[in-house]
């Protein structure tokens, strides 16, 4: 008995030596500002800088610009995928939680509601340097921009849909 023990034993250390963990993955500052430099003006952007799989699921780091002018429609992810934002340039109100209010389903956003506003949600101002940590499942609004805003977003997604880039 002792002898299947020992070897149990050995080959679960070996089974954990074997795996190596995946590779850190860089995004320079640099990166960043470069990519959102080239992002349109005109219109909200969420691109992806780099998704990466990171051994079971994905992480992606995405640049968005938000211009003041645009609508600012309330939405809800229905997926596991947790959004964490850190606002870079500019300033804003961003509600998260409560109901969406006259909801629809846009096709060119998958597995997503829409809404024109929340209602009951908590109220927060945003300004350069802050992070947010939105649940999937959580509906979100930018309700008031003071300007066009620029942030980050990091999805960790726990299904690993996010496509690599």
């Amino acid at each position: 008995m002792k002898t299947i023990t020992v070897v149990l034993v050995l080959l679960c250390a070996l089974s954990a030596a074997a795996q190596t963990p995946s590779p850190a993955t860089d995004v320079s500052a640099a990166d960043i500002q470069a990519f959102l430099k080239a992002l349109p003006r005109g219109e909200v952007s969420d691109k992806p800088i780099r998704v990466v799989d990171v051994g079971g699921y994905r992480v992606g780091v995405y640049g968005v610009y938000r211009p003041k002018a645009s609508v600012q429609e309330a939405i809800m992810h229905e997926t596991a995928v947790t959004e964490v934002y850190q606002m870079l340039d500019g300033a804003g109100t961003l509600i998260t939680g409560g109901n969406l209010v006259d909801t629809w389903r846009d096709p060119a956003v998958k597995n997503s509601v829409k809404g024109k506003r929340i209602e009951g949600g908590v109220s927060r101002r945003m300004v350069k340097g802050d992070v947010v940590i939105i649940p999937g499942r959580l509906p979100h609004w930018w309700s008031n921009l003071e300007g066009d805003i620029t942030y980050l977003i990091i999805r960790p997604d726990p299904a690993g849909k996010l496509p690599l880039k």
